[in-house]
């Protein structure tokens, strides 16, 4: 099996308390065999998903470190390199934001299929021949 990118809605879904995901739950089992690559974006939209969650009490500041503190043990590679052209065209093309863009231009780049819960870039991924399958 290879390595895969992974949007920020599988790791949020599979590690927060409060939501079920059958879809999270088997792509975060093939990351643990795997690895995942990830865009310079995703550290920072997880901590962000994280401190809105604190923020509408759904967790608390102590649960945030310990969820911080599991992710860190799963084998996710940043990638820094972004190609913004080709994201922007990405996301003009697929009617996605520039954010959802990243992922799929990281995906396409490098030619692997791209876990992610989101719809619309599950779509515009499958039509860019990258989708994912669990």
């Amino acid at each position: 099996m290879m390595s895969f990118v992974m949007d920020a809605s599988v790791i949020l879904a599979w590690i927060l308390p409060d939501e079920v995901s059958e879809r999270a739950d088997a792509i975060v089992r093939s990351l643990s065999v795997t690895g995942a690559v990830a865009p310079a974006i995703w550290p920072m939209e997880i901590r962000n998903a994280l401190l809105s969650a604190e923020r509408r009490r759904r967790i608390d500041p102590a649960t945030t470190q310990e969820l911080l503190a599991i992710l860190g043990t799963h084998p996710v590679a940043i990638d820094n390199h972004i190609d913004l052209d080709r994201a922007m065209l990405l996301a003009r093309n697929h009617r996605l934001t520039l954010y959802d863009a990243a992922y799929l231009e990281l995906a396409t780049r490098r030619r692997l299929p791209l876990a992610t819960l989101d719809g619309r870039l599950a779509a515009a991924a499958a039509a860019e021949g990258c989708a994912f399958t669990a």
